[in-house]
């Protein structure tokens, strides 16, 4: 005598950036015009905001649906690769260099997005106000 349960497991979410970041990437490489994240966060529209600064994605919506909300992102064709770095490792201002060199494939283009006391900002922009902070991911 078995009794069979079945028993369906969801998956977790670790990361909310992560799975954002994710979905955005695997449709700009299948040329997709449009992606919707969700759920969305201060943290994602932040980071998105970045990336639109930099022309790297054309404008996005918030969508609140009282539940977790979503983003839907308009794509324009130029990320060629965006990800977080997990854990958010502690950048100082003078280990910053060693971080463009290990995650940016030039020193031309892509940039580190880091949360500050100011605010999350792109490396560049926390060099010129000189403060580190944690690295929350990168796009180039």
């Amino acid at each position: 005598f078995f009794s069979f349960f079945l028993v369906k497991t969801e998956m977790v979410r670790i990361s909310v950036l992560n799975d954002a970041l994710k979905s955005i990437s695997n449709a700009e490489k299948r040329g997709c015009r449009q992606v919707k994240c969700r759920p969305s966060s201060k943290v994602i529209i932040k980071f998105l905001e970045v990336m639109l600064k930099h022309r790297y994605i054309g404008e996005f919506e918030v969508v609140d649906d009282h539940r977790g909300g979503k983003i839907i992102v308009n794509l324009i064709g130029r990320i060629n690769k965006c990800g977080v770095i997990s854990p958010r490792f502690d950048v100082q201002i003078n280990d910053l260099e060693k971080w463009i060199t290990n995650l940016l494939p030039s020193r031309q283009f892509g940039y580190i997005i880091l949360t500050t006391s100011y605010g999350i900002m792109d490396h560049e922009e926390a060099r010129k106000k000189h403060t580190g902070g944690k690295i929350l991911g990168f796009v180039y």
